[in-house]
């Protein structure tokens, strides 16, 4: 099976939202946008770093430029399941993702015993020189359950809702979703909201009523911060 290839260039911006304001926020964002067809779904994720966590330690600095490379699968997934082998660069406020979609039992071959895989695709070109240029190995197990919405008359206009972000740096596999560390109180989620031109003004307009701020928000950021104080 052939490589799938994506690139996304979009604006993120975050938000946290307690339970109730949720609920209220949500039922008046019902009018405006729709659920994907997978609903309440969870999101696996392997982060890689360098040994000396030189990437997470950059991103955390807040400079101009900052890049992560994960693995993520939706659901629980099996060894012939799809997942996401993923570039992610945040330059100047715009994320640029670029992915590759290929078999569990493919990326396992190429991300433990560097195997590409044939004909790979110009994304996966750029991940292996991304794993020639850092001497990445997986560091940090992350996963969370998501609701993700697109807009009825603007479908590149997406919010999601992360509830239950759960972390581990040890047994780093995403066959096994268990003995986490959790980060956030019960009830909270955070919003992201991905913006390729301009933010409709009902939406900022529901953001005023609700006094929802943005926040400065990293999942894989702040289970390293707090790895670091309870060290």
């Amino acid at each position: 099976m052939g490589q799938i290839q994506k690139v996304f260039n979009r604006y993120e911006k975050k938000f946290l939202l307690d339970e109730k304001t949720y609920m209220e926020f949500k039922k008046e964002l019902d009018d405006y946008m729709l659920e994907d067809e997978y609903g309440l779904h969870t999101i696996r994720n392997i982060y890689y770093d360098t040994p000396t966590d030189e990437l997470i330690r950059t991103s955390i600095e807040g400079p101009k430029y900052k890049e992560k490379f994960r693995v993520r699968c939706y659901g629980e997934p099996a060894y012939d399941s799809m997942c996401f082998l993923e570039i992610k660069k945040k330059y100047k406020g715009l994320v640029n993702k670029r992915r590759v979609a290929i078999p569990m039992e493919e990326a396992e071959m190429y991300l433990i015993d560097g195997r590409m895989p044939t004909n790979p695709n110009q994304i996966f070109k750029e991940i292996d020189y991304f794993f020639r240029h850092y001497p990445l190995e997986p560091k940090r197990y992350i996963a969370y359950d998501r609701i993700a919405m697109f807009g009825k008359e603007d479908p590149e206009f997406r919010v999601t809702f992360d509830i239950n972000i759960r972390s581990r740096d040890e047994n780093l596999t995403l066959y096994v979703d268990e003995d986490n560390d959790y980060l956030l109180d019960e009830g909270t989620r955070l919003m992201e909201v991905k913006i390729s031109d301009a933010m409709p003004l009902w939406f900022a307009r529901l953001l005023s009523k609700y006094q929802i701020y943005p926040t400065s928000f990293s999942k894989y950021g702040n289970f390293y911060k707090k790895q670091l104080k309870e060290a």
